[in-house]
């Protein structure tokens, strides 16, 4: 048992090996980035080739990177081996990389770094080797022959100790500098130094002492100086920032830190004094005071800063008093951005302390329709040109026209995601407010009280089904995500430009519909349950088509029906003839049966069809009767059959001649022994059955006669199907072969096979016609 376990596991082993090593299958985009990510690697892949241009070989399990790894993949541009276990790195492994800009090592095991490993990265502009486990980073010059590096990411939160003066060296110029030195202990004073041009450094350093030191360095080097994860901005912190007074430092970035009402006292006397500093961002941050600034009443300025962003600020919004002690340092901000940060109102004089205020950001906070009327009181924010308060507890947006219509200068407000519950039938604006986004707020209807000035107008992802607003100005409408079947109407927005009517149902346009908007440049109608009508699918694919006004043509415009193109693309779609003429596809059709009719009737009559048809159906019924019993009930010696047209020779010659004969013959005639009532057919062939012999009277007259068309000669089935001797034929008067109709072909044949009489017009010989038709009848 124990063997057989452990033959399983070598087995499992060895295929886990071999599945690793093996030519995996990544997806590719087009333009050669290979994703291997999560696919749980334990080295890297072979068979990587010189076409590949981005590799992702993240969040797998590989422990090292050898030299003939990467030897063939000479294009590669990203090369992405973050989150695995890499302890090793063999120093060619990177050799052949020459064009290599994007390297990310970070998350994984190293302890060592070599510089042998950058050395022929001549192309590299970004590299991350954070969250290692590296104390420092060597004894050489770790990025001397990185000249192109412009983004650079390293430290980590545990192990990363120690910062050397040669570190640094042969790096002049950068975008982004990130260090996360939690425990950095080790600073040599000049470290950073030679480091000319810094866009934005990020700093994760705990020690005050050694934030003190790097800042000395980068004085007048950084642009934007990010501070993160300080608990609290004490003294010692404070200090800091009294090196930057000479600096060209103009945006400051606190993340994640801990602000009270002392840090922000000791905090703005020096940022007043910073006199390139225009930015100030809080992020991520929690604020534990009341707002007690009484210590800035005596500080004149703010200096040069014109832009405070605070973005998630944690903090009991409702105990703090208030902010007047520092309203004076309020008048030179041009830019507030106070986002999600509970605040549900602002206190009318704090409010007219924004002399400057052109642009004010108010978005997932608490404002509601009274906080808004007294935060925006009368000679409240003066110049304010731009109100983004969306995502707040708003319900009436009267009360938010009403709140800002003595602002002067205002052109743009954002209220989308409120609960718009209410919107008046007229409000009051601002005459220059040209923009307005009420994006998302469950609207069912639009009413008036949207003004004419507009120019945007944004209205998606409401319940909207139709827009009939007059808004002559207006020249970009946004109404994705609502419920119209149709384009707006021209009619009501003449100046339009754009417009973006993406995920409704709309079901398609024509070319009269757009050719109302006669200044129309773009239409962005994707993801829509387009109905691929034939003149939709005319109109939309023919050459004067509207292909250039479409955004997103033609990958993003699919068929929804009919079900023959459901899912295709709108620009290949084809229809068949009779989806596309289905009236004129009947109308033919109707044609078409109604000429065959026609021609089957004509048919009918010329090839006496319908003859046929009612002597098959006697032929029948006759077949059905029982067959006579010789000599049982026969009543009569002849039945004749004749045409109307011969019955004066009938019954003044024949009739008299045998009748008064003696011995007399007992004859049949239609007109006076056949019963009243009875179907003509049964009387025909009773008639029959009850005489010995039938006598045809024949003559152009008989073959053409419509009696004996449909009537009599249904009984000419049953006599010759029994094959007897009881037709007598009697011929009147010479009948050329060619005048016999085809349907009387067993009569053709029995004139061709059996002797009948023929009516002499010679008395003389009557006589003898007589004696031979007695016989005949006797026989």
């Amino acid at each position: 048992m124990m063997k057989s376990v452990w033959s399983f596991w070598v087995l499992s082993v060895i295929g886990a090996a071999s599945l690793s090593a093996q030519h995996l299958r990544p997806f590719c985009d087009a333009s050669h980035f290979c994703n291997y990510s999560a696919m749980a690697l334990d080295a890297v892949p072979l068979g990587l080739t010189d076409d590949i241009t981005g590799l992702n070989l993240a969040s797998n399990a590989i422990e090292q990177v050898s030299k003939m790894d990467l030897k063939f993949a000479v294009n590669l541009r990203t090369l992405l081996l973050h989150s695995n276990r890499i302890q090793a790195i063999n120093d060619d492994a990177f050799r052949f990389l020459v064009k290599l800009e994007h390297l990310d090592l970070s998350k994984n095991n190293l302890i060592h770094l070599s510089p042998s490993w950058f050395r022929h990265l001549s192309s590299l502009r970004r590299l991350n080797i954070k969250g290692n486990k590296y104390s420092d980073l060597g004894g050489t010059p770790l990025f001397s022959d990185l000249q192109k590096l412009r983004f650079l990411y390293l430290g980590n939160d545990g192990y990363f100790s120690t910062l050397r003066k040669q570190d640094f060296e042969g790096i002049s110029i950068l975008e982004e500098l990130e260090i996360e030195a939690q425990n950095l202990r080790r600073y040599e004073q000049g470290s950073l130094k030679p480091v000319e041009h810094i866009d934005h450094i990020v700093l994760n350093v705990h020690s005050p002492d050694t934030l003190i030191q790097i800042t000395h360095d980068i004085t007048n080097s950084v642009v934007c100086f990010e501070l993160r994860n300080i608990q609290s901005l004490y003294n010692a912190y404070m200090s800091q920032f009294y090196s930057l007074g000479s600096a060209v430092v103009q945006k400051v970035i606190l993340r994640n830190v801990v602000l009270s009402d002392y840090s922000v006292n000791e905090i703005a006397p020096v940022f007043s004094g910073l006199n390139q500093l225009h930015e100030l961002e809080v992020v991520d941050s929690r604020f534990t005071g009341v707002g007690d600034f009484r210590e800035l009443q005596g500080l004149h300025s703010a200096g040069a800063l014109d832009v405070i962003t605070i973005r998630n600020l944690t903090t009991k919004f409702y105990s703090i008093s208030d902010f007047s002690s520092a309203s004076h340092l309020l008048n030179k901000i041009v830019r507030l951005t106070l986002e999600n940060s509970k605040v549900y109102m602002v206190p009318c004089e704090l409010s007219k302390s924004f002399h400057s205020l052109e642009y004010l950001d108010f978005s997932v906070n608490l404002l509601g329709d009274l906080t808004i009327l007294l935060s925006f009181c009368m000679n409240a924010f003066p110049k304010l040109r731009t109100l983004n308060i969306s995502q707040n507890a708003l319900s009436d947006l009267g009360a938010v026209a009403k709140s800002i219509v003595h602002l002067v200068n205002f052109t743009s407000l954002d209220v989308s995601r409120n609960n718009l519950v209410h919107m008046p039938k007229s409000c009051m604006w601002p005459q220059s407010l040209t923009f307005l986004n009420i994006s998302g707020c469950k609207m069912n209807s639009l009413t008036t009280c949207i003004p004419q000035s507009l120019e945007v107008l944004d209205v998606s992802s409401n319940n909207l089904n139709d827009f009939r607003l007059s808004l002559p100005q207006l020249r970009e409408l946004y109404i994705t995500n609502n419920k119209l079947t149709t384009l707006p109407d021209a009619a009501f927005i003449s100046s339009i430009q754009l417009i973006v009517v993406r995920e409704n149902k709309l079901v398609d346009f024509s070319k009269e519909e757009l050719g109302k908007f006669a200044q129309l440049e773009i239409l962005d109608a994707r993801t829509n349950s387009f109905s691929c009508s034939c003149p939709f699918l005319s109109f939309v694919q023919s050459p004067e088509g509207i292909s250039k006004v479409l955004a997103g043509w033609p990958e993003n415009y699919i068929c929804d029906s009919p079900s023959t193109v459901k899912g295709k693309q709108v620009y290949v779609a084809q229809l068949s003839l009779t989806e596309c003429h289905r009236i004129l596809v009947v109308f033919l059709t109707c044609i078409l049966m109604l000429v065959m009719l026609m021609v089957v009737a004509i048919l009918c009559y010329k090839l006496h069809a319908i003859w046929y048809m009612k002597m098959t159906w006697a032929w029948l019924q006759a077949k059905r009767k029982p067959r006579r019993v010789l000599n049982k009930e026969i009543c009569y010696d002849a039945f004749i059959s004749y045409s109307e047209h011969d019955s004066e020779w009938v019954e003044n010659v024949m009739v008299q001649e045998l009748e008064q004969a003696n011995p007399a013959f007992k004859l049949c005639l239609h007109k006076r022994d056949f019963m009243p009532g009875k179907w003509i057919v049964d009387n025909i062939i009773d008639s029959i059955e009850k005489s010995y012999k039938t006598l045809f009277v024949l003559s152009e007259h008989f073959v053409q006669s419509e009696w004996c068309k449909y009537e009599l000669d249904f009984s000419h089935f049953r006599l010759f199907d029994e094959n007897n001797d009881a037709a007598v034929l009697i011929l009147l008067e010479p009948i050329p072969e060619q005048t016999i109709p085809k349907r009387f072909c067993k009569l053709r044949k029995l004139m061709n096979t059996k002797t009948y009489l023929e009516w002499p017009r010679d008395e003389n010989q009557q006589q003898i016609f007589w004696f031979n038709l007695r016989t005949a009848l006797k026989s």
